[in-house]
């Protein structure tokens, strides 16, 4: 059986939903999955941080750093707001700007899901793709759809099925194999967002311990929690600097991002000098952590015993912890993929293909990587907004 749609969207997650409530009647969304946006119902411990208050250009990573601007300018975190409200779903912030449902995440997938059918799109929900050819005018897709072989005939497919990031919900580069197909390029993909590991396990004795820390690699650092990890190094900071790292490299952690120990030790030195050093230290710092540092620093004797200069060499030497992961968790734990589709093949405005009318690429398969906080869902919105809203513009 043959049938023809205007628009054909694979996957059916934030991106995938987004493009289609805009795309107009006659478009069909296919996933495999037996749900849709499932990445949507895990994420922020099943409260979706969906967006972020903060969200502007300069929160996402690209090699062309200039192809996210239209996107995020045409449809922003207060326009998705916005719609969150015509569908009284209750919200709130964090820290940062992170936005998070109140209730729970499975409320904006029944938002999208409600908006696409508003809009006259279909979803078919357990259906693969099996094979995929453009004739010069049209696209032609063999699917299984619960074992049943069907044939659609699209003039518009969108690829919206994001990275390899956690591949156990299904995810894997499939996006980039029909974009190269079309003659796309692709900049290097690698897991972004992603705890770093170390080869010799040195911090399972502090797995647990978590502090406020800035965590920096070359000219970029991040103020968040670091938490120590049976395999090394997780939480926000770590998170948000994988983005930035390669194999080989250091990072350097700030123990004391405030600037305010060497003027606190001095102060207790004062009226507690009898007491032993790491004892003092340990009132900044977790104990473990402290007991951790002892060798690696020389730290010993009573806090009287420490000379200013003394103080200011350990706490410059907390100041500028030097680290060298050997690797990261991947994809299994990564929340995005760094890369993907190159930029230079595609329209910022409409996220359409330069030299094939009619195919569009949108959300995490792009390259273009946001911030850990809710900036990767709303490039989601933004690029799929962009994309389907330009569909619906090239049929007047």
């Amino acid at each position: 059986m043959t049938k023809a749609v205007e628009t054909l969207i694979l996957g059916a997650g934030a991106a995938g939903m987004m493009c289609a409530a805009h795309a107009g009647a006659d478009t069909l969304v296919i996933d495999h999955a037996r749900a849709p946006g499932e990445k949507i119902r895990i994420s922020g411990g099943g409260r979706c941080n969906f967006t972020n208050l903060y969200a502007a250009p300069e929160n996402f990573l690209s090699q062309n750093p200039h192809f996210c601007k239209s996107a995020l300018r045409r449809y922003t975190q207060w326009d998705f707001i916005d719609l969150m409200a015509r569908h009284g779903i209750a919200w709130h912030e964090k820290t940062l700007g992170q936005l998070f449902c109140d209730d729970k995440a499975t409320q904006i997938v029944a938002m999208l899901v409600d908006e696409m059918t508003r809009a006259g799109a279909r979803l078919w929900l357990g259906t693969s793709l099996v094979d995929l050819s453009h004739d010069g005018t049209r696209f032609h897709a063999t699917l299984d759809r619960e074992g049943t072989r069907q044939t659609i005939t699209a003039r518009n497919l969108v690829l919206a099925t994001g990275g390899k990031s956690i591949p156990k919900m299904g995810a894997t580069g499939f996006a980039y194999d029909i974009a190269r197909q079309f003659g796309h390029a692709l900049t290097e993909t690698r897991p972004a967002l992603v705890p770093m590991t170390f080869s010799d396990a040195p911090f399972a004795p502090l797995s647990g311990v978590a502090l406020p820390a800035r965590v920096g690699h070359d000219t970029t650092h991040f103020d968040e929690a670091v938490l120590f990890t049976h395999r090394g190094l997780s939480g926000p900071a770590i998170l948000q600097i994988s983005s930035y790292w390669h194999e080989g490299e250091a990072i350097t952690l700030d123990l004391d991002p405030t600037d305010a120990l060497f003027d606190a030790l001095r102060a207790q030195r004062q009226t507690q000098g009898r007491r032993n050093l790491t004892t003092e230290l340990a009132r900044h710092l977790p104990a473990k952590l402290v007991d951790h540092l002892t060798p690696l620093l020389g730290l010993s004797g009573n806090l009287a015993d420490q000379s200013d200069a003394r103080l200011s060499e350990i706490v410059t030497a907390l100041r500028h912890w030097s680290l060298k992961p050997t690797g990261s968790e991947g994809y299994r734990t990564a929340e995005v993929t760094l890369g993907g589709v190159d930029t230079d093949g595609l329209s910022s405005k409409t996220m359409m293909s330069n030299h094939l009318p009619g195919l569009y690429v949108i959300g995490e398969a792009v390259d273009v990587t946001g911030w850990l906080g809710g900036y990767n869902f709303q490039w989601a919105w933004s690029s799929g907004w962009a994309a389907g809203t330009a569909i619906t513009q090239s049929r007047s």
